[in-house]
């Protein structure tokens, strides 16, 4: 999928773009990336977030309501390696993750609220494929997520260039 602008989709689209409060932090190598949402709703428990990223993920952006906690990171270096390894375009998590370093150096985008080291539990519990809704924007699975250094947007459908 080639990368669109996020101020000229915001041009060409307003008022049918979704405008994600300009909270988040950039990680990963990649400051661009875009795709067809999948999301989760898990709160200190990543789980979910391994077993999807584990999954194939072409054109697909994971976002994670992760309910904002600020208690433990819901993804590190090995989460994000199956990210790549599985082809995901980019994460953002209403969260945090770990292992920034590492990751800042990883060819993949990844927004969060910030870092901490601790890592979160893993009781398998949170939902998948439903709407979430934080920063001001509903996240529906099968809509797109365009991120860049402007910003993060969400539309109902593909934009082709």
């Amino acid at each position: 999928m080639t990368q669109l602008a996020t101020a000229d989709l915001s041009d060409r689209l307003h008022p049918e773009v979704q405008y994600v409060e300009p909270i988040y932090h950039t990680y990963g190598a990649l400051t661009s990336f875009s795709g067809q949402i999948e999301t989760l709703k898990c709160f200190e428990d990543n789980s979910l977030v391994g077993e999807v990223l584990d999954t194939h993920g072409e054109n697909k952006v994971l976002v994670v309501d992760a309910g904002g906690s600020k208690r433990c990171a819901m993804l590190g270096n090995r989460l994000a390696t199956k990210a790549i390894s599985n082809h995901w375009a980019g994460v953002v998590i209403y969260g945090l993750i770990r292992d920034a370093e590492i990751i800042n150096s990883m060819p993949i985008g990844i927004r969060a609220l910030g870092v901490h080291p601790l890592k979160s539990v893993k009781k398998n519990i949170g939902e998948k494929h439903i709407k979430v809704s934080f920063s001001g924007v509903d996240f529906m699975p099968g809509a797109y997520l365009y991120a860049d250094q402007d910003g993060i947007i969400v539309i109902k459908e593909e934009i082709k260039c």
